[in-house]
């Protein structure tokens, strides 16, 4: 649980330097979001989370990284 509410504070740190460093093109982006249909989002959603539990896992369980 310690390691899931690490990564979420991760997110929110990435996520507001974003938002810091790049305002406006945050909000151009989230404009053309807009455009987008939801099946789109949704499956690009789908893929992100798919490809995001795939890397963790592989870091995880990767020989190569020494906890």
């Amino acid at each position: 649980m310690t390691d899931f509410l690490t990564a979420l504070c991760l997110v929110m740190v990435i996520e507001g330097v974003v938002y810091a460093l790049f305002p406006a093109g945050m909000q151009r982006l989230m404009g053309q979001t807009q455009s987008l249909p939801p099946t789109f989002l949704r499956v690009f959603g789908l893929v992100a989370a798919t490809a995001g539990v795939a890397g963790a896992w592989l870091i995880r369980s990767s020989a190569l990284i020494v906890p």
